[in-house]
């Protein structure tokens, strides 16, 4: 069947809204269980509220926002025990992606992940828990990325957007940048090395001990915004 150039823009504008409100519940502007109102997402953003809607729906299938009769969507609340799950899952697909990134990096990515690896032990340095939060996980998207595993890929994207807030509450508790700063170089010099077992098995041990520092978080996070 032929999309219509409409049918095209239309698909566009909803791709946009999804990614934007998807952006605003990463980000902690909208905080777990606050209603998302059509309305005032229509404004925000710009949109009709029928494309609100199919976002909505759509963020529905990631898990990120929840729809409830009569009552419209919300920010879908993400319990530590499921965190802990979605990190475990996590620890299997990102070996794999090592593994196969290890194998198939040019030396030009190679040096960009040690790169990363410099800005990452730089910010550690001088107690820059954000922007270390942010290239720890641009390090674990590159790999991803140099891997060629797309369904792996797909996979760990959807289930990155639903942890997000806990993956930053572990960079704030006290020694853990260290630890995570140690646990990502040693995964990059594997991966720049091509030492596939070693890269597989830095990963895994790297988000066995996420799952570890999840643990000690409290069973609900604060609220980022407000």
């Amino acid at each position: 069947m032929t999309t219509t150039p409409r049918q095209t823009e239309r698909l566009q504008d909803t791709a946009s809204v999804v990614h934007a409100i998807r952006e605003a519940i990463v980000a902690g502007e909208f905080n777990p269980g606050q209603r998302l109102i059509e309305s005032e997402l229509s404004q925000r953003f710009s949109a009709s509220r029928g494309t609100v809607r199919q976002a909505l729906a759509l963020l529905g299938n990631e898990g990120l926002a929840v729809s409830e009769a009569n009552r419209g969507a919300r920010v879908r609340p993400v319990s530590k025990a499921e965190a802990i799950e979605i990190t475990e899952v996590r620890a299997v697909l990102e070996g794999l992606c090592a593994r196969r990134a290890a194998a198939n990096a040019s030396a030009a990515e190679r040096k960009e992940l040690r790169e990363l690896g410099a800005t990452m032990q730089a910010a550690v340095k001088r107690g820059d828990i954000m922007t270390y939060s942010q290239v720890s996980q641009d390090v674990h998207l590159r790999i991803r990325e140099l891997s060629g595993q797309h369904t792996a890929a797909d996979l760990l994207n959807r289930l990155r957007f639903r942890s997000v807030r806990y993956q930053f509450s572990v960079a704030l508790l006290p020694g853990r940048p260290v630890v995570g700063l140690k646990e990502h170089l040693g995964v990059i010099k594997a991966v720049a090395a091509g030492q596939s077992d070693l890269a597989e098995h830095l990963m895994r041990e790297h988000l066995e001990s996420v799952v570890e520092a999840i643990s000690q978080l409290p069973e609900s996070l604060p609220a980022l915004h407000g």
